[in-house]
């Protein structure tokens, strides 16, 4: 829906002849244009951003705007895939997800799967001949759901999976058959109607109505507030709704869901940068509450997959100019692009990938200058400790450079900490969006699992922060504010030294020493001749 009352579709073929970030939010433009180019996006349409503000004021007219184009979206999307919303033999499933004009990573709420209930988790069943897939799309809908409709804490969902696989004697979810997965469902349906006080609703309609109007509303969140108050967005709109027909990256050994940068965001370099897990859908590798594997994994067992994944990575580079961030979907081989925009990148990739574009004739230098405008010069220094120091622990690195500081184990200490003067390592067991406003005054951040694609750990580059994840020797007790780290006990307040560059953490304090980027010299040579093009 446009200003003048249209839908915006978007698909391979037949999309609205236009989609601007403005109305539609970057995610669902950038999406029209990946279709645009021919790439494979799964259907979907968008309730715009000037509904949001409406949505969250309460009034019942939006609310009636909303489900009737939610009527008439639904029905482009059945007549374009052949499925039914509600059926029991060919299932329709969608995804509800947020887009703002300007990327809000991880900030706001999407919802999968949506669509599901018990006849339509059947009829997936005899589509698919997958009861592990209709299982496990039915537990992480009944989670996604009761999390950000009804704001149950997601806490109490992670404890019955980890008890199911206790009791299964698996490690690893993709591990419970589908008779596990059934009997986590029934749990998961019991426990949210437990702590919210209301069942999931049965009817498709009214789950997608209440999840759209959940996306709008994650908008006025704390942690969107916040982000918008440290990045000075607070001139935006509100957020768009895309509804999208699922692909499910769930679905097996040939399926998965993974996160593609463009270039290294991290030191600048020109290399594909890939996080992907197999068997998963695309929240696993974004929430940070996994480890996932990089492109090797997924070329060595799906090339064709990788090759072709590469390739429209290039392409969608090329056409927007700048290094993306791509999230992306396999099902039973099949890739599908799901997401792409700007890529959040440190302060040092920044400078180095607007010098190698110009280079590269992508850009020309009027824009590479425009690009680092904003830019601290002091933040562009390469900093690395001035001598070695054993280490006790590795883990991956998410983000560069070094950094020395106090522990704390949660955002109010790591912010009591740092209004006293002292600099801090955010030491937490998995990155997480709700810990921006820890991110935003510690000078890094440690965890225990998650991988550099996960959206906190964008964040964490974005802001220039040394960001360590994965780290497999890193066990926390956050109850009591204690940690063991590779054999050594860790307490609230000891110093700990992080080395983005290698991957490596250390106790106590150490030297650092800096020096300036050899880009910056070239910088300096453009700038005359910059200023004389725009006086010219």
């Amino acid at each position: 829906m446009n200003m003048n009352g249209e839908l915006l579709l978007i698909a391979r073929s037949g999309s609205s002849p236009l989609v601007t970030s403005e109305i539609a939010g970057s995610k669902a433009a950038q999406l029209w244009r990946m279709a645009q180019l021919g790439l494979p996006v799964p259907p979907a349409f968008v309730l715009p951003t000037n509904l949001c503000a409406a949505v969250n004021a309460g009034g019942r007219d939006a609310r009636a705007v909303v489900q009737h184009y939610l009527d008439k979206g639904v029905a482009w999307l059945e007549e374009i895939t052949g499925r039914r919303f509600g059926d029991s033999r060919a299932p329709l499933l969608v995804s509800v997800r947020s887009g703002a004009a300007a990327s809000m990573p991880g900030m706001l709420e999407t919802i999968l799967d949506v669509g599901l209930n018990d006849e339509t988790v059947r009829g997936l069943i005899r589509m698919s001949g997958n009861p592990r897939l209709a299982f496990d799309s039915f537990r992480r809908f009944i989670q996604g759901y009761a999390e950000v409709v009804a704001h149950v804490p997601g806490v109490g969902f992670e404890k019955r999976l980890g008890e199911m696989m206790r009791r299964e004697g698996v490690t690893n979810e993709t591990q419970l058959d589908p008779e596990a997965l059934e009997r986590l469902t029934s749990e998961f349906r019991e426990f949210a109607l437990r702590a919210s006080g209301h069942a999931i609703p049965n009817d498709p309609s009214e789950q997608l109505n209440c999840a759209a109007i959940a996306v709008y509303r994650s908008w006025e969140s704390g942690r969107a507030k916040e982000y918008r108050r440290l990045n000075q967005l607070e001139g935006l709109k509100g957020t768009a709704v895309t509804v999208q027909a699922m692909v499910f990256g769930n679905s097996g050994g040939k399926s998965g869901a993974g996160v593609a940068f463009s270039r290294n965001t991290a030191t600048g370099s020109k290399e594909l940068y890939v996080d992907f897990l197999f068997d998963a859908q695309g929240e696993d590798v974004v929430s940070g509450r996994r480890t996932p594997g990089h492109a090797e994994r997924l070329a060595a067992r799906l090339p064709e997959v990788a090759k072709e994944l590469a390739g429209g990575i290039k392409h969608i580079e090329a056409e927007i100019r700048d290094a993306q961030d791509v999230e992306f979907t396999v099902e039973d081989g099949r890739l599908y692009f799901l997401q792409t925009r700007s890529a959040k990148r440190t302060p040092l990739a920044a400078l180095r990938i607007a010098v190698d574009m110009v280079h590269e004739g992508l850009i020309d230098v009027d824009s590479a200058l425009e690009r680092l405008g904003k830019l601290d010069a002091e933040n562009l220094s390469i900093a690395r400790f001035a001598e070695p120091a054993p280490s006790i622990a590795t883990a991956i690195s998410a983000a560069p450079g070094v950094a020395n500081g106090r522990v704390a184990f949660d955002s109010l200490h790591a912010k009591e900490l740092a209004a006293a003067g002292v600099p801090v390592i955010l030491v937490r067991p998995e990155t997480s969006t709700e810990d921006v406003e820890g991110f935003a005054v510690a000078v890094g951040i440690l965890t225990a699992v998650g991988g550099r694609t996960a959206h906190a750990a964008v964040v964490a580059r974005q802001l220039g922060k040394v960001c360590l994840v994965g780290c497999r020797a890193l066990v926390i007790d956050e109850k009591n504010h204690t940690a063991i780290l590779g054999g050594a006990n860790i307490r609230e307040g000891d110093w700990l030294s992080l080395d983005g560059d290698r991957g490596e953490i250390s106790l106590g304090q150490r030297a650092i020493v800096t020096e300036e980027p050899l880009e910056l010299v070239e910088i300096a040579r453009w700038r005359p001749s910059a200023v004389v093009r725009a006086q010219g």
